[in-house]
């Protein structure tokens, strides 16, 4: 599969809220391993901020959005009750965020290809780091994440218990 990594742009918006809207449909209908409930989370607001801050990355296929990540230097609050492998002010750390395959395109290597483009990208700007959190029941994502050797560092609480989300696990790749 021919997979184009791009920086997200504001006129594919709409696209992106697509994608988001078609997989919450799609685990609701299932087993929803991520714990994502459509108007909550992911939304049109991540896309428009992710855009507008120039840190959101589209993954296209025959010219169609089939993922996308958020690339930050910004963590979690909890992020920094952690001891990490790498100390650092998250300069040259990326977190990843909003990381979305559409849900035709589920267990297709799409998440490892845009996972690989995260590694790739972090490296080339000179980051030190990549760390993200991934929701304790969400087995497929922490199945993938290992297998890019992300290392688990910690489990905490992100404040999502009112949405039945309550422990998140912690983990970094040292670049």
């Amino acid at each position: 599969m021919d997979i184009i990594f791009d920086l997200g742009k504001e006129n594919e918006i709409d696209e992106l809220e697509q994608l988001c809207n078609d997989l919450n449909d799609h685990l609701a209908k299932g087993v929803n391993f991520p714990g994502w409930i459509k108007d909550i989370y992911p939304i049109r607001q991540n896309a428009i901020d992710g855009v507008k801050h120039g840190n959101l990355y589209v993954a296209k296929y025959n010219g169609k959005i089939i993922g996308s990540v958020i690339l930050s230097h910004e963590p979690e609050s909890a992020y920094y009750n952690v001891k990490w492998k790498f100390e650092s002010d998250y300069s040259d750390v990326f977190v990843v965020h909003t990381f979305v395959v559409h849900s035709k395109f589920l267990k297709c290597g799409v998440g490892k290809a845009l996972m690989d483009f995260s590694i790739e990208h972090s490296i080339r700007s000179q980051s030190r780091a990549i760390r993200l959190d991934v929701y304790e029941g969400n087995i497929p994502a922490i199945r993938l994440y290992e297998k890019c050797d992300f290392k688990y560092i910690d489990t905490v609480d992100l404040g999502l218990g009112n949405y039945g989300l309550k422990w998140f696990k912690l983990y970094e790749k040292l670049l």
